[in-house]
């Protein structure tokens, strides 16, 4: 940073971090993308976004730098909270549109209702339905706690290991290399691994309860 770079690539609080000890000028910044803008833009990001960007804008000026906004998600609220660092003659490109069918085609959906006492077990089965023993899995969790018992669950035959935000930062990317590897073939997470990863040829899905 002190020599001078073209491209910065951070999280909101550390580039807050640098921009307030003096270490970052943001003057000259000519474009600017915030990737999961819906996430950016809520969770309590949202003002430290406005404290970096209010650096680089200027009100109504069309010398503002050029931004884009990416998601996968995007509420109507995004679009009006957006306006603010877009120029007026914005484009929005929708690469869904208006389909009810936003699921890839070759994906099955099933849903299994059965008590929460059984869940563990129900998964179990349905893992080996329709995954194996060969076959790699991810399993969703609302919780942490949810995430360790049911990767501890004798229901799950297969080799299982958890992944949330407890885990710190190094293991967590040890056992990704692992299921990716396919060191073992079962992984319990929370959300913290709904988004940005690249994990190729899973087999099976479950969330373990409706996502929220």
């Amino acid at each position: 940073i002190r020599s001078g770079i073209d491209i910065l690539v951070g999280t909101p609080g550390r580039i807050k971090d640098h921009l307030q000890n003096g270490k970052l000028d943001l003057s000259k910044v000519k474009h600017v993308v915030l990737d999961e803008v819906d996430q950016m833009l809520d969770m309590g990001f949202a003002e430290q976004v406005e404290d970096i960007l209010r650096v680089a804008y200027k009100k109504d000026s069309e010398d503002n730098p050029q931004t884009l906004l990416f998601s996968a998600t995007c509420p109507h609220w995004v679009y009006d909270v957006a306006k603010k660092y877009m120029k007026s003659k914005y484009e929005q490109i929708d690469l869904i549109g208006k389909r009810t069918q936003k699921a890839a085609t070759t994906v099955e959906h099933l849903a299994i209702a059965c008590h929460w006492s059984q869940r563990a077990a129900v998964i179990g089965d349905v893992i080996q339905v329709y995954s194996g023993s060969l076959g790699r899995t991810i399993v969703f969790c609302e919780t942490k706690k949810d995430a360790n018992e049911l990767a501890l669950n004798a229901s799950i035959k297969q080799d299982c290991q958890s992944l949330h935000g407890d885990i710190p930062q190094k293991q967590r990317e040890i056992t990704l290399k692992g299921f990716r590897n396919g060191a073992f073939k079962v992984l319990v997470a929370t959300n913290v691994a709904a988004r940005g990863l690249d994990i190729p040829e899973v087999d099976l899905v479950v969330q373990s309860s409706p996502p929220k």
